[in-house]
């Protein structure tokens, strides 16, 4: 089987998606399929007379990366094409997809998983991991994806939405600080803010302006938190995230040392884990995924509260998904291919979202 794994691209967290690209992709090989890492936004160079099949014979795999914390800009990400483009598809992208079997969605933020690259390949035919372009679109809006569960009586937390053209300054809240403010459609904790007055408000609208031409604005909600991955209707085992200093920022995610990640967790109920798997699976329902994805909570004295939902999860070494699976018993490179399979799956029985 022919498997192009798309990431990169032109997103705030395009290095995390290079790193999960690039494990996803040695994964593949070693289990025996034709795979090429493919950069959504830098493309691929095909020698004078080569075809696109070409390229699913080269061993083009790599080392795991290191992430780097930086946040990049368009003018960061633009710098890196030659010819001066813009484009998010880069040179044979769509050919070297379409001569896949599937493609392997190793995106993250952005165009990656708001539903967009998502569309594209659904009018040419291709088929690719996770879920479509509507249920994609809508996880990555934060707005949209809380109101359905909340229309589906899964607890998150108040919210209000406040768009770019309202400005940072004025604004009322119809709960108490702490909040927390994030750009309406971003991943990876970017832009995102504990706020602690109405100074802070400010301020972080004013960053998260930067990303997004709306925040969200949510009632803090304290707890332990936790993440559960779901993969073909399965909710692995939580895993419990406690950071040694501040929250589980950007840096925390991706940086070794910051973070300790426990799987099974400690000390935790049986019944409200078994809540959080549940809730886990409804709430992938509810938004419409389908495939794979992961479910965020906090849990405190008033039960399971969903955080978010993630459509395209990291598959990096340091990322949730893979150390659940893994404690689980089921290694990375089966989990990668279990998520072929399913997708392969619901594309022959005429599913796909």
């Amino acid at each position: 089987m022919k498997i192009a794994v798309l990431a990169g691209g032109r997103s705030t967290e395009r290095n995390v998606s290079i790193s999960s690209g690039y494990r996803i992709t040695n994964a593949l090989r070693e289990r025996g399929y034709q795979s090429t890492f493919i950069d959504l936004f830098l493309g691929y160079e095909l020698p004078a007379g080569a075809s696109a099949e070409s390229v699913f014979e080269d061993a083009n795999t790599s080392k795991d990366l290191e992430i780097s914390d930086a946040i990049l800009t368009d003018d960061d990400i633009n710098a890196l094409r030659t010819d001066g483009s813009t484009e998010l598809f880069g040179p044979n992208v769509l050919e070297i997809c379409k001569a896949a079997d599937i493609v392997f969605l190793a995106l993250h933020g952005g165009d990656g998983e708001n539903g967009k690259v998502q569309a594209v390949l659904d009018l040419n035919n291709v088929r690719y991991t996770g879920s479509g372009s509507t249920a994609s679109g809508i996880c990555m809006n934060k707005v949209y994806s809380k109101e359905l569960l909340l229309y589906n009586n899964i607890q998150t937390a108040a919210f209000v939405e406040i768009k770019r053209d309202q400005g940072p300054k004025g604004h009322t809240l119809p709960f108490d600080y702490p909040v927390v403010v994030k750009p309406t459609s971003g991943g990876s904790s970017v832009g995102t803010h504990i706020v602690h007055d109405d100074a802070e408000l400010e301020s972080s609208l004013e960053d998260v302006f930067r990303f997004d031409n709306s925040a969200i604005i949510e009632e803090f909600i304290g707890g332990r938190e936790f993440s559960l991955g779901v993969v073909n209707g399965y909710a692995f085992p939580a895993v419990e995230i406690k950071v040694h200093d501040g929250w589980y920022d950007f840096e925390h995610k991706f940086q070794e040392g910051y973070t300790d990640f426990i799987t099974p967790p400690e000390d935790l109920d049986p019944a409200v884990h078994e809540e959080m798997r549940r809730v886990a699976v409804q709430s992938m329902n509810a938004m419409g995924l389908q495939n794979y994805g992961r479910i965020d909570f906090f849990t405190n004295e008033q039960g399971v509260w969903v955080i978010e939902g993630n459509n395209l999860p990291g598959m990096t070494p340091l990322s949730l998904l893979p150390q659940e699976a893994e404690n689980d018993g089921v290694p990375y490179g089966e989990l990668v291919e279990s998520i072929v399979k399913g997708k392969m799956k619901i594309y022959d029985e005429g599913m796909n979202n």
